[in-house]
């Protein structure tokens, strides 16, 4: 009886904190696409820059 309450209890708490973490992301992708103009890509183009002559780190791939 309880063991069924708890574990309901625990599906319903992932499924919430899942599908409120999936909203924020689809919303910030949604946002950036359709509000994110000409800047869209402002600071990845920026950090791509200073990061052009930097040494590889890491190994082999």
């Amino acid at each position: 009886m309880i063991g069924g309450y708890i574990a309901d209890l625990t599906i319903v708490a992932v499924l919430v904190v899942g599908i409120t973490a999936l909203m924020g992301v689809i919303t910030n992708g949604v946002g950036e696409r359709v509000f994110g103009g000409k800047k869209r890509t402002e600071f990845t183009d920026r950090v791509s820059k200073y990061q052009t002559n930097w040494k590889q780190v890491g190994g082999n791939k």
